[in-house]
């Protein structure tokens, strides 16, 4: 579960330019514990590679993470795509929000994350109050444990505990959200449909990936050994493709599979005399891709699971935007009246509101395009937050909401013309009472909408469509770090009367 890194022994140059060459040397343990039924391996230095792949929990330390670590404290992230053959890692030394890092996405595998912990009853947190514990979490879980018989027993039994009993934090959900399938009819359909792939010439249709717990080996090994269904190996200097669908269409019908996941692509780097370091012994089986489809239903074969294009993505839609509607609103906001424009509406909420900006129709340039121009937002709050008003009784103006939330966020981050005439333009209808910096650029945004006809501002009664662009919108909106909020407006009569001013909280619930 922990490892810690030993020196690397380098050559080294020495004044007399006589070159003195060390070969690596590194330790390699694991302690097998069985606790209540299950078997733990913790590995030190490199013994974490003594531990056959088939054999650990591909989401253990994953679990363990996403139940415990700090969601905006996360300093590390590896995620996969599915069917491009790609992992995408993201390092942030000082931690950062999920947002912020891009990985929400019903197309994206997370494999590992690292970060600070939360309160954690561990027992290295109790030697170490006031100070970050950090842990990273993938197949495996590197942490801090303790080192005598009790206290290490007591911590396995806490990290079981809390990942078969905790709810994962609401930011990290999502990651729960994709699993690799499971139902054995279809998983026997998949490997017959590539095990007859496999029997042809399928370059083109099966690519290769590299493995996701073994991207710090690939980036080190500067030759791989590939042995499948021969005593004989391909020695290469990177994973032979080729050699391994040839290796594979040699073997009979139904046992195509069985070989690769035997077969085994050693990740070493050379020495002298042509001996080499292994670095990591893999199965040969995990380095291929495959997009299989069943009917109208679309697979793909990952680190050699399975996995449906598509599966997570209604909840995680619904996941995004029930994120968006919190229970307790930053801002309120006054009926709109009967046959109320909505400049009328935006202009009597300003003026109910101390240190409120109507801005609605108050247009700055579009650097595109001089000729034309764009709308920030409809209202400003004195922290800095816009507020964008739409009644709508279809998607159509929803779709024009969110279309210009994001356009109004990327020109304020990207333009500094943009910045300067909606900087300039507050001050002046404010009459010098409301200065941004120069630099501005919003951190928040509130999307305020009356439904016609509709009750209550719910998931339920949001336009399947809108559901679809509020999410993409919030998410894209959330990667350049602006939250982002929904709230409803009521729907007065034609005798409603506006309410009194009333205070507004500044505070505004970020999109996990």
């Amino acid at each position: 579960m922990e490892h810690t890194e030993a020196p690397w022994c380098e050559p080294m140059s020495r004044t007399t330019a006589i070159t003195v060459t060390e070969s690596v040397r590194r330790t390699a343990a694991v302690l097998l514990l069985a606790v209540d039924g299950t078997v733990y391996a913790i590995g030190c230095d490199q013994g974490y590679r003594l531990i056959p792949d088939h054999l650990k929990d591909k989401r253990f330390g994953l679990s363990f993470a996403i139940r415990q670590m700090d969601p905006t404290m996360i300093r590390e992230a590896v995620s996969r795509s599915l069917g491009q053959a790609r992992t995408d890692i993201s390092l942030v030394p000082g931690g950062a929000p999920v947002p912020l890092l891009g990985i929400r996405d019903h197309s994206r595998i997370v494999r590992s994350l690292g970060g600070y912990l939360d309160d954690l009853p561990l027992t290295r947190s109790r030697y170490t109050r006031g100070k970050a514990v950090s842990a990273q979490g993938g197949c495996g879980l590197r942490i801090a444990l303790g080192i005598e018989p009790e206290a290490l027993l007591s911590d396995l039994r806490t990290i079981a505990r809390i990942c078969r009993e905790d709810i994962p934090h609401q930011e990290l959900r999502f990651v729960d959200h994709i699993v690799p399938v499971s139902d054995p009819v279809t998983l026997d359909a998949l490997e017959r449909a590539l095990d007859g792939r496999l029997g042809q010439a399928a370059y083109g249709r099966i690519s290769v990936a590299v493995p996701s717990e073994h991207h710090v080996a690939y980036a080190e090994a500067t030759t791989y050994i590939t042995q499948i269904n021969s005593a004989g190996a391909l020695r290469s200097d990177d994973v032979d493709l080729g050699y391994v669908l040839t290796r594979a269409r040699l073997a009979p019908p139904g046992r195509r599979l069985k070989v690769l996941r035997e077969g085994t692509v050693t990740l070493a780097r050379d020495r002298r005399a042509g001996a080499v370091d292994t670095l990591a012994v893999t199965s040969a089986l995990t380095w291929l891709e495959a997009g299989i489809s069943l009917g109208s239903r679309r697979f793909f074969l990952m680190d050699s699971e399975w996995y449906e294009v598509g599966a997570a993505y209604v909840d995680e839609c619904r996941a995004a935007v029930a994120a968006l509607l919190p229970g307790s609103p930053s801002i309120s906001l006054p009926a709109w009246m009967d046959r109320e424009s909505e400049n009328a509406y935006n202009n009597r909420v300003a003026d109910n509101r101390p240190g409120w900006v109507c801005l609605d129709t108050k247009n700055v340039t579009n650097p595109l395009r001089p000729r034309d121009q764009v709308e920030i937002c409809d209202l400003l709050v004195p922290d800095g937050t816009l507020v964008l008003v739409k009644r709508a009784g279809s998607s159509g103006p929803l779709s024009h909401l969110f279309s210009q939330a994001r356009v109004a966020v990327e020109l304020l981050q990207e333009s500094a013309q943009v910045r300067a005439d909606f900087t300039a333009k507050v001050a002046r209808l404010s009459g010098g009472k409301c200065l941004l910096p120069e630099d501005f650029t919003p951190k928040r945004i509130v999307l305020a909408v009356l439904l016609k006809n509709r009750e209550k501002l719910t998931l339920a009664s949001i336009f399947g469509f809108s559901q679809i662009t509020i999410a993409q919108t919030a998410k894209a909106l959330a990667a350049r770090g602006v939250s982002v909020q929904v709230v409803g407006i009521p729907e007065g009569g034609p005798d409603a009367l506006p309410p009194p001013s009333c205070h507004v909280g500044v505070g505004a619930a970020a999109l996990a």
